[in-house]
This record gives C-alpha cells, structure tokens and sequence, in this order.
C-alpha cells in the first residue's frame, strides 16, 4: 500500500490564517450514503478538508447515534480527509429508513462544517457553559462504596443529580456529574457553596497513596471523552505486573515505525464491543497523535484496529519509551469500559437522594460499583450499574434477590445473571415502590 508524505508541521492542524479559513469554505463536507453496494451494511462516505481532531469527530457522532461500525478505511494525508464506514444498527441492520439517513448526514456535516463547534484543537476547552446543571469531575482511588459516599453527600449538601457516569479501572476512579440545587432545580452558581462541595468531596475521593482531583465547571461535555482525558490524566495505564494476574484478557497492541515513510504502524487485536473504535480514537488524539491512514474490521467476534500515525508535530514514535506508553494508554483504553460485574437496571420516578438511597443498599449488601450510568428523562430516574461484590466474585443469587425485595422487583431488573429468573410480565410496576426507601426515616 502505497501512501503520499503527509505534511510534518504541527501549524497545520493549529493554524488559524485566512488561507486555511478559505480552504475550508470552498472545500464544504461531503456525506454520502451508499445502501446498494453492501449487503449487510450502510456504507459512509465523509470527504472534507482536513483538520486536527476530525477523525475523532466523525466517529464520536456515529457513536452518539449508536451506530455500529463493522468496518472503516482512513485515509488524510495533506490537507483533505476521506473516510469510509460500513455502519449497521444496533441490531446488525442496514438502515434504510431515509429520515433516519438525512438525520446522520445533517449530524456529520454540522459537526465537521467550517464554523461548527468542534474540537479541532489541542488548546480548545472540551466544557461548554450551560445554565441547566453544574458539573462536578472527580478522580481518585476506587474502593468499595464510593460511589454510595459520593452521592451521601451531595444529598447532604442538598444537591439532586440529574445525570452522572462513573468509570473504575485499575484501582483508579473518574466520575462526571450533573448537579442542581435541591430546592431551585437550576445549576448551582454561588461560589462559596461551590468551594465547600468541592472540599468534601475531595476528600471522600482522597486515597492513601495520590491526591484526589475535583472540579466543578457551569457547563455541559461529552462526558465519555472527558472520562478518557479524566483517566489519561490519572495516570490509570501504569500497571504492576502483580495486577496482570488477576486482570482481564490482555488486548495486543502494538507499536513499530515504518521508516521508509517515516511512520508509526499501531495495531490492536480485542474482543470487539460496542464504542471500542471512539475509544481508541479518542485516546489516540488527546495523546495528540494523528492518524494519517487505517483500517478497521469488526466483522466477528474479534476486532482489528491498524493506524498509520505521527505526533502532532509530525514525527513518529521516537523512543521505547514512547511506544511502551501508547500500548499502555490504548490497552487502558480498550480496558476502561469493559463491564467488570453484572448488570442492574434501574427505572423509577425521581426524586432527591434516589441515588443515595439504592447505592447505599448496595453497599449493605456488600457490592461494589465498577461502572454506572445515571441518567433523568422527565420525571423518571434511568439507571445503570454494574455490580460485583467485594472480593471481585460474581453476585450470589440470593443477595440480588435481597435487594430486589428492598429496592422493588421490578424497579430494578438483573441483566445477564445466568440463575436469574425473568420477571413476571404481568406483575404491576406499581407493586413494589420502594416500600423500604419512601419510609419516614428516624432522627
């Protein structure tokens, strides 16, 4: 395979001079969508001028309209980008519905459009400001119950989340969290409320052996980037050799430099899953590394990712150093978002310190929290947990069907437990309302 040299100096991807503002006008996106070619895939076509953090753009709006990439070719060497997709829907289907393929050609082309708001520099906030909620980014050292003593005391300081992700991996803790005020609904501005938030929960975060970060911003993000920069940050790659014993299947990840073309060659070999593709992409550019050309092959149960990349500044990895830190970095990122325990759902009216209260009945019960999706539509709480206890074994049935009575049977609902009964399809969903948690507490 042939490749033209791709342009070495990093002020191409920064500049912001009136002849590239040019080009870009007079060179608008392109969107086309083949459903002919494929048999089993809607094919992608994205041609643009080329620009610092496309790439990543590109795939992070077909990861937001939980689109299944099965296969991908890069190409942006100079100054013009041409990707290909072959996508699917969730349930491995070509799309056909032709509002549904308008609505990914407008959202490609407003993301990548000259003026849109993306994030083609280095230098560019990934926080955006927002009146609906505060937003609160915490890291620190996981440990069981954390994520219970977390939301404990925001209900104490009167704050009611209306969304929240948390990430574990490698003993490290990253959260984002969307907060408002108990009694307004509306994001919490005064500084001096903010300060005493942010003490405590920096210190629920504080572990023995680093620091806790917290951050509190008037602002919205794409929480699952920011939770990548979170981690990144923390340093969450740098593992012992004694933590690989008991640690999942190693990705292989690979690093070399093809020196005739003066490029680094990365290839990953995993289990495939969903949004492993805006993972490693995301990483790979907020290490500040360019992918020139790749390929990628998601058709089985195994995925195969290859990068043809360059530093920013236009040149490829040049130390071992170096590459032993991207094959680190992007084995953490494969990593983070692998669900680590079984799987609850939650669903149930809001309400102030929800949160607090099913967290807590976890911990009573001995499980941990490795990864949550919190999420309000409406009136209605949409939960998500991923739960082992903690000894890191599997949950024993009759523990789940303890919280199942506290909590309410069909409020929260077991995915994937291989001794679970289903539920009864026609039992009320107005049964069991959280009898235990709606009860006047003792002072």
């Amino acid at each position: 395979m042939a490749f033209a040299d791709g342009d070495s100096s990093s002020s191409s991807w920064d500049s912001d001079d009136e002849y590239q503002k040019f080009i870009q006008k007079m060179n608008p996106p392109r969107i086309t969508i083949d459903n002919t070619s494929c048999a089993n895939a809607t094919i992608i076509h994205v041609d643009s001028a080329n620009k610092y953090g496309i790439l990543l753009e590109v795939v992070q709006v077909l990861t937001d309209l939980k689109l299944i990439v099965k296969k991908a070719y890069i190409s942006s060497d100079g100054g013009w980008f041409m990707d290909v997709f072959n996508v699917t829907d969730q349930s491995g289907q070509k799309i056909m519905d032709e509002s549904v393929l308008e609505g990914i050609k407008d959202c490609i082309y407003k993301s990548i459009a000259p003026g849109s708001c993306f994030l083609p520099s280095r230098r560019r906030a990934i926080v955006e400001p927002s009146s609906d909620y505060t937003l609160i980014e915490l890291t620190g050292t996981d440990r069981p119950g954390l994520l219970s003593e977390v939301s404990a005391v925001l209900t104490n300081l009167d704050c009611n989340v209306v969304n929240a992700e948390v990430w574990t991996h490698n003993k490290r803790a990253a959260a984002v969290i969307g907060v408002t005020d108990r009694k307004s609904g509306l994001a919490i501005s005064d500084a001096e409320r903010l300060c005493r938030i942010k003490e405590r929960l920096r210190y629920v975060f504080k572990g023995r052996s680093r620091d806790a970060k917290t951050t509190v911003a008037m602002g919205v993000t794409h929480t699952e980037r920011r939770l990548h920069q979170m981690m990144l940050e923390d340093r969450d790659y740098e593992r012992y050799d004694k933590d690989r014993a008991n640690a999942n299947p190693i990705p292989m990840v690979s690093v070399v430099n093809w020196l005739q073309k003066e490029y680094s060659v990365v290839t990953m070999r995993c289990k495939d899953r969903p949004k492993l593709l805006f993972d490693t992409v995301c990483t790979l550019t907020d290490m500040q590394y360019v992918v020139y050309h790749g390929s990628v092959d998601t058709e089985g149960p195994e995925a195969y990712q290859e990068y043809y990349i360059r530093h920013i500044d236009g040149s490829p990895v040049n130390s071992e150093a170096e590459r032993k830190r991207i094959i680190q970095c992007l084995e953490a990122a494969i990593e983070r978002r692998v669900s680590e325990g079984l799987k609850l759902e939650l669903s149930t009216g809001d309400r102030v310190g929800l949160l607090s209260d099913v967290t807590r009945i976890f911990r009573e019960h001995g499980l941990t929290v490795t990864r949550a999706e919190v999420a309000t539509r409406g009136n209605k709480a949409i939960n998500t947990f991923y739960v082992r206890d903690t000894a890191g074994s599997s949950v024993e049935l009759k523990t789940l069907e303890a919280i199942r009575q506290e909590i309410g049977q069909t409020v929260l609902q077991v995915k994937g437990h291989p001794d679970h009964p289903k539920s009864p399809a026609q039992e009320s969903p107005t049964r069991f309302l959280f009898s235990s948690l709606f009860r006047p507490r003792s002072l």
